[in-house]
C-alpha cells in the first residue's frame, strides 16, 4: 500500500479574508472555507425516549426559512471552559425543556467538510423527563416536536411541504429506511 500524498493546497499558508464575532472566512491555496472563531464547536443531541425523538424547529437566517433539526448549541460560546456534556445538558433543557438521566458520546463529526471547518460532538440522551416547555432563550423562538421514530419520514415530508429546511443530521434517523429501500 502506498502512502497518500497531500494535495498542494494542503501545504499552502492559511489566509484570513475576514473575521466576524462568530465566523471567519479563510483561504488556503485555491480553497475558500469558513471556520468558527475562538475554536468554538457544537454539541448536537439525539434525544430519544420510548420510541420517540425530540426535534426542534427554528428560523435560520442563513437559509431564509424555518428548519427542522436535532437540538444543538455551541460549546464554549458563553464559558470557554465548558465541556461537550455540560453544553449538551444546558442546550437540551434550554431548547426542549427536557433533562436526560443517561448520556452517551457518539463521536465528533463534521457538518460540511468541503466548505466549513466546524465540527460537532453528537451525544445521545435517554431517560428523558420534561421540566418545562422549552423554546430556547429570550432571543430564540424554538418549537419542540416529540416525534415517533416510526413517523420520522412522514414528519420530514410534512415539514418539506411547508417549505421548511431539513437539517442533514436528520438523515441518520432515516438511515434504516433508506438502506431498506436500497436493498429492494
Amino acid at each position: 500500500m502506498t502512502e497518500r500524498q497531500l494535495p498542494p493546497d494542503a501545504l499552502a499558508p492559511e489566509q484570513v479574508e475576514w473575521t466576524g464575532n462568530w465566523i471567519a472566512a479563510k483561504r488556503r491555496g485555491r480553497w475558500e472555507y469558513a471556520t468558527r472563531t475562538r475554536g468554538v464547536r457544537a454539541a448536537v443531541i439525539l434525544a430519544v425516549d420510548a420510541g420517540e425523538v425530540i426535534l426542534v424547529e427554528q428560523y435560520r437566517v442563513a437559509i431564509g426559512k424555518f428548519c427542522l433539526e436535532l437540538p444543538a448549541g455551541l460549546i464554549g460560546d458563553e464559558d470557554e471552559n465548558e465541556d461537550d456534556l455540560t453544553s449538551a445538558r444546558r442546550e437540551l433543557e434550554e431548547e426542549t425543556g427536557y433533562q436526560a438521566a443517561q448520556w452517551e458520546t457518539l463521536g465528533e463529526f463534521y457538518s460540511s467538510p468541503g466548505m466549513v471547518q466546524e465540527s460537532f460532538t453528537l451525544l445521545k440522551a435517554t431517560g428523558l423527563s420534561q421540566v418545562h416547555d422549552g423554546g430556547g432563550t429570550e432571543h430564540e423562538e424554538i418549537v419542540v416536536h416529540r416525534v415517533p421514530l416510526s413517523r420520522i419520514a412522514e414528519v420530514i415530508a410534512e415539514h418539506r411541504a411547508k417549505g421548511h429546511g431539513i437539517d442533514v443530521k436528520l438523515t441518520m434517523l432515516l438511515g434504516p429506511q433508506l438502506l431498506e429501500d436500497a436493498a429492494q
